[in-house]
């Protein structure tokens, strides 16, 4: 076969083909307009508030009244045995709106959050702002057993997006305005402006540095401080103080006790997402669509409802939890059997709501899970060890944290959060150990988070090891070289480099009978051999090891597959398949990732 392009295009196409059309702020001016990020997602985030408060009264008490203090453990609903039924209108309710307008508000958030920063160039719909507010709304105040965090943090991502589309930002700055509205919202939400910061750095943003900090700080502090002026500036709960000083809180007891507690939690933060990825997988295959399948799980969390009211005198399990948290750190719920049923009962209604389609977040059922597991504990150690001195309130703000760490892998955020959630300095080193344990467990478990493990069964992989520099979250399309020889195996080198030009010689995929077989990087010594030997077959040129990639697969994978196999470039193609040559769309060689790293380098 002769020598032939597969494409007109110039040689070269590193980079989007869009970016001449992109804009770039400058630092002041992007932290400028994180400040009104911050802003806008404060104010969104008390209308959550609000929203839920009113949807929950005109379901749960047949009043119209958006005043709820989600921290109090409800009596009975007015409406008796009927509630049963608030779950199930809410859900319907919600799976039309995520059908008709928003499909990315199904579930927890966070995932669709970190897809559009590592696979759609930090681009998030307006709509998803308004429609996962009424559907997450809906949701929680209906009564499915999920949170309003990851809500918030969708909410206040899209927000940040939808400023930088309008302005068309370059892909860095979308994403950085994205993690600091995610950030935002989480602040605003949990009165928590460190713990916002430390999300949005820790969880979203492929790269630490001044460019994408400052304008995370700015909008977590003004987010912060609108929810403060119009929320109130207490804590998200109130803890009291513990009965064990700082200097006693790791005698050998309880530090054996604290062990134990971290390791429960890690594999307790598995079981949640193996969980989940069962329900979420399970719930589609069931006969009937998306309005069947709410249903059922609906009605499932309305009957628990029921159930648990008749027999305890509350639900307990629907929407946030947060009274649940509230009543275990003052002291007012301490029956082991009870904390482990109500664990055990939250992570199947958790696990229930999402997957049959419900939109809110798993952070506060982590809490939930975490304080009813950690009080759990401890009111065991008492039981059996009453000697001991380890406090349920202080193990339950334990637990709380760390589930959040070991089940999200946000280590530092959940320590983070959890000391500026109840301002207790004295809990920090317990806290950190606990959750340093409980992380690590989960990790031998299984190695992706309850947020990226629902992408890797998208095919798309979240880079572990990351906050390097924005140019990683490039896909293998954006900076492939589009334009590349297509030649046939033993064909003379000569003939093959025909009419090139030598300093700007394109890449040569070699194939037989249609199938790939190698590649042949555009190395200098192609061009040497073609004048001194033009009778070399090209095979004697192509990489010893051939390395392909999809065209959606991202850089950092790209470099991991270059760097294990030793490779100077690799073949991209399209589809799922092994790759034959019609689905060759381009080669990542070195010269274009070079081209790509110098493009967003900025001093």
């Amino acid at each position: 076969m002769d020598a032939t392009p597969t494409s007109s295009q110039p040689a070269r196409a590193a980079g989007p083909q869009a970016e001449g059309e992109e804009s770039r702020l400058g630092l002041l001016a992007l932290c400028a307009l994180a400040l009104v990020v911050g802003v806008a997602t404060g104010f969104g985030a008390v209308l959550l508030r609000d929203l839920i408060g009113l949807v929950h009264n005109a379901f749960y008490n047949g009043v119209l009244s958006y005043h709820y203090d989600a921290n109090l453990v409800e009596a009975p609903s007015r409406f008796g045995a009927f509630v049963a039924l608030s779950p199930i209108v809410g859900g319907l309710v919600v799976v039309f709106l995520v059908l008709r307008f928003a499909p990315e508000a199904k579930g927890h958030g966070v995932p669709e959050v970190m897809d559009s920063v590592f696979y759609k160039r930090g681009d998030i719909r307006w709509q998803v702002a308004v429609i996962k507010s009424l559907a997450s709304a809906l949701s929680i105040g209906s009564g499915a057993a999920v949170g309003r965090e990851g809500p918030i943090i969708q909410i206040g991502a899209a927000i940040g997006s939808s400023f930088a589309q309008a302005i068309r930002l370059s892909a860095w700055q979308k994403i950085t305005l994205l993690a600091a509205g995610a950030g935002a919202g989480i602040a605003a939400t949990f009165n928590t402006p460190l713990g916002g910061v430390m999300f949005a750095l820790e969880i979203l943003l492929p790269e630490v540095s001044n460019r994408t900090f400052l304008p995370v700080v700015v909008a977590t502090g003004a987010a912060t401080t609108i929810g403060r002026w119009l929320i109130g500036p207490a804590p998200a709960f109130s803890v009291p103080e513990f009965t064990f000083t700082l200097a006693q809180a790791f005698q050998p007891d309880d530090a054996i006790a604290f062990v134990a507690l971290g390791l429960l939690c890690g594999v307790a933060a598995w079981g949640f997402i193996r969980l989940l990825v069962v329900m979420e997988d399970g719930f589609p295959k069931l006969p009937g669509g998306p309005y069947v399948q709410n249903l059922v799980g609906m009605a499932a969390i309305g009957l628990a409802m029921v159930a648990l009211s008749r027999l305890l005198g509350h639900s307990y399990i629907d929407g946030v939890g947060y009274g649940v948290i509230q009543s275990i750190l003052d002291g007012d719920m301490s029956v082991v059997g009870l904390m482990a049923l109500l664990f055990g009962l939250k992570l199947l209604a958790t696990t229930v709501s999402l997957g049959c389609g419900a939109s809110g977040g798993i952070f506060s059922p982590s809490l939930f899970l975490g304080a009813t597991l950690g009080g759990a504990v401890a009111a065991l150690v008492h039981l059996v060890f009453p000697h001991m001195s380890l406090d349920i309130p202080a193990a339950a703000t334990v637990g709380m944290a760390a589930m959040v760490g070991a089940g999200t892998g946000g280590v530092m955020t959940a320590i983070v959060m959890i000391f500026e959630m109840t301002r207790n300095y004295a809990i920090i080193v317990p806290v950190i150990v606990v959750v340093a344990i409980a992380a690590g467990v989960r990790r031998a478990l299984i190695s992706e988070t309850i947020y990226t493990i629902k992408l890797r069964h998208r095919g798309h992989r979240i880079p572990k090891e990351r906050h390097v520099n924005l140019y990683l979250v490039q896909q293998a399309q954006d900076v492939m070289e589009r334009a590349f020889l297509l030649v046939a195996a033993g064909t003379p080198i000569g003939q093959a480099v025909a009419g090139e030009i030598a300093d700007d010689l394109r890449p040569i995929v070699v194939e037989r009978e249609g199938r790939v077989v190698g590649l042949a990087p555009p190395r200098s010594g192609l061009w040497i051999a073609a004048q001194k030997a033009p009778e070399t077959p090209i095979d004697r040129f192509v990489e010893p090891r051939m390395v392909v990639c999809r065209d959606v697969d991202l850089l950092s994978l790209v470099f991991a597959r270059l760097r294990r196999h030793r490779a100077s470039a690799a073949i991209v193609f399209s589809g799922a398949a092994r790759p034959r040559t019609q689905n060759v769309v381009g080669v990542v060689t070195k010269r274009a990732i070079a081209d790509t790293v110098i493009d967003n380098y900025e001093d």
